[in-house]
């Protein structure tokens, strides 16, 4: 059984090691929200993949926070549930906010992993031991600057490179791209930021030999993607779009694209995300995990998710000291040729680095049960 005893939550700030630019803006630290769940003498620990604004989905830091004190945790401070499924339906009568969602059962599944001291990958029905890698690249200042951070990446073994694009700068970076590799993995991620206007603009991309176009249009339009599906040759891969394996659904039905990129965080935790998984499954279409600038924490809940076996294209699961001078786990996650080394241990196979982090954190909370 599956006993949550107490919580803990922590906020902690860190800054990038660079200025990773997307169309939504330019970020150079992020605000990562964790969440500790204990029960029977053990934790469990998740990471908040929303931002301090509303740009990528429609949650928020503060709304999570709030919601994960008054209406969240209360409602599995102090019961016992039979597995994390039940804890996951103990939450499902409330509407949407399904990252705030995921941060108590993603904690839950590293909890119930470590009670039953098995990987967290087993639980999931994973079968992998080490999981492919691309890496994601942020705008650029010019062309050259573009080539020079891909040759970079290409030359440390990443098997997929993702660049960022936006309105006025997209063609650009992916045509000097191909022309200095013409070999590799390439695909581009819009974040939502072109219209169907921009088809055009969007079709000249066909010439490129992308693996994917992802998230090219509104986060909550599926329907103008099936439209521009029908116009251009290269794969739509949805993003933003699938908040849940119903929208996996309806967005394979429709013809909105043909891979999908499953963020657990995104559609409420490692249930739905296998929900997700074999959907796409069932339709042809492989999926891929991808990244919100995690923490280690975040960051081997995807490793573990990774290892399911339909997540046939490399994920953004890059190695954690891209990003961070010191990270907040004590274990190191670094890919090795483009593979990433599923952490060994129970549940995450991953601790928490508490000197570190207490000392960084800007908030730290402790709930029981009332």
């Amino acid at each position: 059984m599956l006993q949550i005893e107490s919580a803990e939550i922590l906020l902690v700030r860190l800054p990038l090691k660079f200025r990773f630019e997307t169309s939504f803006g330019v970020q150079t630290e992020k605000l990562i929200p964790l969440l500790v769940l204990r029960g029977g003498g053990l934790e469990g620990v998740s990471e908040g993949t929303m931002e301090f604004a509303p740009m990528y989905r429609e949650e928020t830091i503060a709304g999570a926070l709030h919601l994960l004190r008054e209406v969240f945790l209360p409602r599995v401070l102090g019961r016992t549930f039979a597995n994390p499924e039940a804890l996951h339906d103990a939450l499902g009568s409330f509407r949407g906010n399904r990252m705030a969602r995921a941060m108590v059962e993603m904690a839950a599944w590293d909890l119930w992993a470590r009670t039953l001291n098995v990987p967290l990958s087993t639980l999931l029905g994973g079968r992998k031991e080490q999981v492919e890698v691309g890496v994601s690249l942020g705008i650029q200042a010019d062309e050259a600057a573009t080539v020079d951070a891909v040759r970079r990446h290409v030359e440390q073994g990443y098997r997929r490179i993702k660049l960022k694009i936006k309105p006025g700068w997209d063609v650009q970076p992916v045509a000097a791209t191909r022309k200095a590799f013409p070999d590799i993995k390439l695909t581009v991620d819009a974040n939502s930021a072109y219209t169907l206007a921009d088809a055009g603009r969007l079709a000249a991309l066909d010439a490129y030999g992308l693996t994917y176009i992802e998230q090219p249009l509104a986060w909550d339009d599926l329907v103008d993607h099936a439209e521009l599906q029908r116009r251009l040759a290269t794969p739509l891969c949805l993003d933003e779009s699938v908040a849940s394996a119903q929208d996996a659904r309806k967005g394979l039905a429709l013809g909105a694209g043909g891979v999908i990129n499953v963020k657990v965080s995104r559609v409420g935790g490692h249930a739905e995300a296998r929900r997700v998984h074999d959907i796409a499954q069932a339709f042809g279409a492989p999926v891929w995990c991808g990244g919100m600038l995690e923490s280690g924490i975040g960051r081997a809940h995807n490793i573990h998710l990774s290892t399911l076996p339909n997540f046939t294209l490399p994920g953004d699961t890059s190695s954690a000291s891209r990003y961070w001078a010191q990270d907040v786990i004590n274990e190191p996650l670094e890919a090795h040729d483009g593979l990433m080394p599923v952490p060994q241990g129970p549940g995450t196979g991953v601790t928490l680095n508490r000197e570190f982090v207490e000392g960084v954190a800007e908030l730290q909370e402790e709930h029981r049960p009332q």
